[in-house]
């Protein structure tokens, strides 16, 4: 099974920018599918419902056990039970498919300038023990997070000076004219003053026992499986159709397909004769939630040359990469560095073919030639005649990061490149990306904010010398163009201003070529809808089917039972 871990607890558009796509290919997947591949079929594996199960339950693949559970719902600690982003809730709901805002815990909002944020909270929602959800507790949030910086996943105080509350609004100054933080900031998951303010230490404080304002507090736990069940109390109960939600500890690939489970987030080989084959009511949906692709070190030649990322991009042919790397279920990228058809709204109608650059090897070898390299025919040399070769760096166990990377070498040997493949572990793999040690390396960029996805990959703000650590712009990326797009973009809030800049930086990325773009990362949703229906799809990409962070927050609001053979 390749899985997909979710990421330490933090927020859209944050320094964890690539975090939702560190999902790796595991061994059992394939497994799996070769399994059945090899016994032609013979051997049909089908899943029913677990008779245990009630009708008004969901049974999710939402939390992996390793291998068991350990009672921890502080929703700002790396090692939390993901569902303590259910318990808790943010003030904004943010779509991790295009990034569209929805009022949460704050009905309503306003920029007057781009250095200030006016929130209004909701009236009516409370804590699970019945206490009023007041904005004390927002600022009491706000200033915890201050004092205990480790739980400030998401460099909230990065950006703000100071938090004014009155009876109904939060007031915050930024640092600066920083309009892109609104996100930042409306992620920021609110917890209650009068449990919390008690506590010696948030930041390392397990928190067994949460009291959220979320639709669902904590029901029954043990070490290999814990229960959620309906919050009637809820300020949105009338939306919430599920009476309790399981989750197991265990939760391989043999799992999902076997034991019935309504909802998972798993990539799965070859879904169609496994996940799908399984149960009728089986469906999958894999929207891109990121552009997995080639990141060049612009502080290591000859990657700052612009005829070589150009000759590297008409050499390589995405949706090939993208099949070999997904099994096909992703689309090739768009090098405008924008997620389609998500942010279709978005793009530059300038750019060519929506941002996609067919192979040519002909016009690779060209703009190779241009910046001084020699074809002899089968090999690329450089000026001094020596082969010109490079190792491609990807992340141990990173499989299916490993295949694009093999097919990247694969084609590269069509222009006469012959590069090699470094595969260092997972931590190794990021302390050398962070330091700058590595020339090309498989990464994930950009995502559902798209501004935020430029900014964090191409802003000076964030470039270090290689061996300076940096956790964005780690392609070490300068550009005085784009520092100025992105300055005049945080100091507007006119949204036609915003499209604007949004559109002359997609050029840029169009004809820059900081990352040479390959396919789409997907976002891995499986889900039956035998009993329960309204699951988002294509056709209604209301959320992702994460079951991770806060998307479960909207999915939850959405789902109904099936009753009496049609939904309720």
């Amino acid at each position: 099974m390749a899985s997909t871990p979710p990421p330490r607890p933090g927020l859209p558009g944050t320094l964890d920018h690539a975090a939702p796509l560190r999902r790796r290919t595991l061994l059992g997947g394939t497994a799996l599918a070769a399994g059945l591949l090899a016994s032609g079929c013979s051997l049909q594996i089908t899943s029913k419902p677990d008779p245990t199960i009630g009708d008004d339950t969901l049974l999710i693949a939402g939390d992996k056990g390793t291998p068991t559970f350990t009672a921890n719902f502080n929703p700002f600690n790396a090692n939390a039970r993901k569902a303590a982003a259910i318990v808790y809730e943010p003030l904004i709901w943010i779509n991790p498919l295009d990034g569209t805002l929805v009022p949460w815990l704050a009905e309503s909002w306003e920029q007057p300038d781009p250095q200030k944020i006016v929130l209004t909270l909701r009236s009516g929602a409370t804590w699970h023990d019945g206490t009023p959800l007041t904005t004390g507790d927002v600022d009491y949030t706000f200033r915890m997070l201050k004092e205990h910086p480790a739980n400030d996943t998401g460099g909230v105080w990065s950006r703000v000076d100071t938090v004014e509350t009155t009876d109904s609004t939060i007031e915050i100054t930024l640092l600066a004219p920083d309009s892109p933080a609104l996100p930042v900031i409306g992620a920021m998951l609110i917890v209650p003053e009068h449990i919390w303010a008690d506590v010696e230490d948030p930041s390392t404080w397990r928190n067994e026992e949460p009291v959220g304002s979320g639709p669902f507090q904590l029901g029954n736990f043990t070490s290999l499986q814990y229960t959620l069940d309906r919050y009637a109390g809820y300020w949105q109960a009338d939306q919430i159709d599920v009476e309790h939600l399981v989750y197991p500890a265990a939760s391989e690939e043999m799992d999902l397909v076997t034991k019935g489970y309504d909802w998972a987030y798993a990539y799965m080989s070859d879904v169609e004769n496994t996940w799908m084959a399984a149960n009728p009511h089986n469906r999958y949906w894999f929207p891109p939630g990121g552009i997995i692709g080639l990141h060049l070190n612009h502080d290591v030649a000859p990657f700052d040359d612009l005829d070589v990322r150009r000759g590297l991009s008409l050499a390589l042919d995405g949706k090939q990469v993208g099949e070999v790397a997904a099994e096909g279920y992703m689309d090739e990228a768009s090098q405008s560095g924008l997620l389609l058809p998500n942010q279709e709204d978005l793009l530059n109608p300038e750019i060519p073919d929506r941002g996609i650059i067919a192979r040519d090897a002909d016009a690779a070898i060209a703009a190779f030639e241009k910046a001084g390299f020699q074809h002899d025919g089968t090999t690329l040399r450089t000026a001094d005649g020596e082969p010109f070769t490079f190792a491609i760096t990807t992340a141990n166990g990173y499989t299916d990061w490993l295949r694009a990377a093999q097919e990247v070498q694969r084609q590269l040997r069509g222009v006469g490149i012959e590069a090699t493949i470094e595969t260092p572990q997972p931590a190794a793999y990021e302390a050398n990306l962070t330091s700058g040690d590595f020339a090309v390396a498989m990464g994930s960029s950009n995502g559902s904010d798209a501004f935020q996805g430029y900014s964090n990959l191409l802003w000076g703000e964030y470039y270090a010398p290689v061996g300076e650590a940096s956790q964005n712009n780690r392609i070490r990326y300068r550009n005085d163009e784009v520092d100025q797009l992105i300055g005049d973009y945080r100091a507007s809030v006119d949204e036609d201003e915003q499209a604007r800049i949004l559109q002359q930086l997609e050029k840029i990325f169009y004809d820059d070529l900081p990352v040479i773009a390959l396919y789409y990362g997907g976002l891995w949703g499986l889900y039956n809808d035998g009993r329960f229906t309204g699951w988002p799809s294509a056709e209604d990409p209301y959320a992702p089917l994460q079951t991770y962070q806060s998307s479960p927050l909207r999915v939850l609001t959405r789902v109904r039972r099936v009753r009496n053979g049609g939904a309720s």
